[in-house]
């Protein structure tokens, strides 16, 4: 028989538990509230995506990748600024969404996915299928196609026994599960912690034996890893899709799916697409030294660029971000009015500190950077914040700190902050274009026309945080 304190003590084991595996619940809920409305406020959509050869990287100074372009026309769409952050562990990335750090999940999903009940799926991007990922054995180029094919694993019963190893996190598990379920043959799945690409490799340089992959981006990757295989499928194709938070992000959700239901049917689409799955020339990009992902350089001039920017105590890829602004990393470019080189450095700025800026790209560079050092004594006093001050030290590299400093001005006399640069000093840089306000007394250096030198500052620190995205700062 049951005694009635056994009883009690079963019930409040029970609520305890119950209580337990609620808050657990809880904790795993969304923890923000904040909508496409306050999106708009803030004025900046933010994404979190994973760096690899077709999603997101950086490539001879350019952030590029399939889901970055996506992202940019989406925030393009809605009127705001786009900020990527970058995470290739899955787990981290959703829990990125949940917490508020991020508005958007922009990575490969499927209806598989673990953790699909902590998101809301967006309308698919494209649809395509899981496959095999296997090395050809080393004299395959010596073998014909029929001797190839039986040394292959091409029917799904030849998996049994076999070692696969998968992304954690990936829906790629439960595919594979389902398949040895179906077949009847037990296959052994290894989780790691690394992505499709890394898998790839791995198995191109014979670390591991067999991986699976989404079939589009092992296509793309079968272009510069001549030893794998990617010929035998696993799984009908099954949408690709984004994520967004379950609550809180419902007019987000219906405006990022109808914009993806229209600009699917669109000709930039296609384009886009085939750019990043279909490009013959993804072995060009992935073999390149200035595909930074593989080889953390932007140009052929990062030494010269990390030398010069520790002159001025400047991140190198801030400066490296300016070069590529000022010039694309050609050398010899010059502008109409005469600038000339990687920095795109006057002829008598060069003269004054006794500098030929055409003899070579050292040359070239020293110029910029002391020409930086002129403005950094100009702004050091005046601009107490550091990242301020890299704005207004930006802009004036490409105004002249004349214009720069009028517009400080004219913030201060009409009641906004002279040491903040955007919505404040930046706007009256702008204005500098109208009479009524380059006529000012206070305004020493007449009309400017300032729109391309607000857009200068933000071009090149938004290229500066895909650096930083991609390439790690280095330990001294």
């Amino acid at each position: 028989m049951i005694k009635r304190s056994d009883i009690l003590i079963i019930v409040f084991a029970t609520i305890v538990l119950f209580f337990s595996i609620d808050h657990f619940t809880r904790q795993k809920t969304d923890l923000v509230a904040f909508d496409l409305d306050s999106i708009r406020v803030r004025g900046i959509l933010t994404a979190v995506t994973d760096n690899n050869s077709t999603n997101y990287f950086v490539y001879r100074g350019e952030p590029m990748g399939f889901h970055f372009e996506m992202l940019e026309a989406f925030s393009d769409h809605l009127g705001v600024d786009l900020e990527i952050v970058t995470e290739n562990k899955r787990e981290d990335a959703f829990e990125m969404l949940r917490t508020g750090n991020a508005d958007i999940l922009a990575i490969s999903l499927t209806e598989h996915s673990r953790g699909k009940k902590r998101i809301k799926f967006t309308e698919p991007l494209y649809e395509t299928g899981q496959v095999l990922i296997q090395r050809k054995p080393d004299l395959w180029r010596t073998m014909t196609p029929d001797s190839l094919e039986k040394v292959l694993i091409r029917d799904h019963s030849g998996l049994a026994g076999k070692i696969i190893h998968i992304q954690e996190g990936n829906s790629h598990t439960r595919s594979l599960q389902a398949l040895s379920k179906e077949t009847g043959k037990r296959i052994t799945i290894e989780e790691v912690p690394y992505d499709s690409e890394k898998l790839i490799q791995m198995v191109s340089d014979g670390e591991i034996e067999y991986a699976v992959c989404d079939e589009n981006v092992a296509l793309v990757n079968a272009t510069y890893y001549p030893y794998i295989d990617v010929g035998t499928t696993l799984s009908s194709p099954r949408g690709i899709s984004w994520g967004i938070r379950r609550t809180n992000s419902e007019i987000l959700g219906a405006k990022l799916n109808q914009w993806i239901k229209t600009y699917k049917k669109t000709k930039a689409f296609a384009l886009l697409y085939a750019k990043y799955f279909k490009n013959s020339r993804s072995n060009t990009i992935i073999n390149s030294d200035y595909y930074t992902l593989n080889t953390g350089k932007v140009s052929r001039y990062d030494d010269i660029i990390k030398r010069f920017s520790d002159s001025i105590n400047w991140d190198w890829r801030l400066l490296a971000s300016l070069v590529c602004q000022e010039s694309r990393f050609i050398p010899n470019v010059r502008s109409w009015a005469g600038a000339y080189g990687l920095m795109q450095v006057m002829p008598a700025t060069g003269r004054n500190f006794g500098i030929d800026i055409t003899a070579s790209p050292v040359n070239n560079i020293m110029a910029g950077t002391l020409y930086i050092e002129v403005l950094q004594k100009i702004f050091d006093q005046k601009i107490p914040d550091e990242n301020e001050r890299f704005k207004f030290i930006l802009a004036s590299y490409n105004a002249g700190p004349g214009h720069v400093l009028d517009a400080m001005k004219l913030a201060e006399k009409n009641g906004q902050n002279p040491v903040v640069w955007d919505g404040n000093v930046a706007d009256w840089l702008l204005k500098k274009s109208d009479p009524q306000y380059f006529n000012d007394t206070v305004v020493k250096n007449g009309y400017f026309r300032g729109k391309e030198s607000v857009a200068f500052v933000d071009e090149i620190l938004e290229r500066y945080e895909h650096y930083k995205n991609v390439i790690p700062s280095e330990v001294p």
